[in-house]
């Protein structure tokens, strides 16, 4: 019977440069280990990736063991943590959430406040801001993947956050994420 493999996720901070994720994916493929997930962005000069490492328990140790000198070498604040695969929720539907309004504080704290007072989970968020095309109007955009509960009826949902955007000023779409 083949051994059971773990979880690892890594977080890493650090000044961008070329390089990093080289490195990072260089220590993970020589234990044989593999990234099931990830993410990486740079907001400003920082570049931030957060990594889903999959690979038998005493080869994550080993990759555990290697974050100091990953941090010393390449100049990253990185934070591990042992977890295990997310089981699927087959009573929660896909919904993507696009919403795009002129940039002011608060927005990503409503659209959380108005699904967290609903049960629903967000989970993936990305925003961004930018200038719009020929105003150069500041502009704000945030896409979300969330998990609606089975037992809330879509058309009541969708009528109420569109009311809630609508009186917010934002404009916005909810709808299945199609597989």
């Amino acid at each position: 019977m083949p051994a059971k493999n773990n979880h690892l996720v890594i977080s890493a901070l650090g000044k961008d440069q070329p390089g990093i994720v080289n490195q990072l994916s260089k220590a993970i493929y020589e234990l044989d280990c593999n990234i099931t997930d990830s993410r990486m962005t740079v907001l400003g000069g920082e570049f931030a990736i957060l990594l889903m490492v999959e690979g038998p328990w005493n080869l994550l140790a080993k990759l555990e063991d290697q974050v100091p000198d990953l941090q010393e070498r390449l100049g990253l604040v990185i934070i591990t943590k042992r977890t295990e695969e997310r089981s699927p929720e087959g009573n929660l539907l896909p919904y993507g959430v696009d919403v795009v309004a002129l940039d002011h504080p608060g927005i990503v704290y409503s659209l959380a406040s108005f699904f967290s007072d609903k049960k629903i989970n967000i989970e993936d968020m990305t925003t961004s801001s930018y200038a719009a095309a020929h105003t150069g109007t500041p502009m704000f955009s945030v896409r979300m993947s969330i998990g609606i509960p089975a037992d809330i009826h879509i058309a009541a949902l969708r009528d109420e956050f569109m009311d809630f955007c609508d009186s917010m000023n934002l404009d916005a779409v909810l709808e299945p994420i199609k597989g």
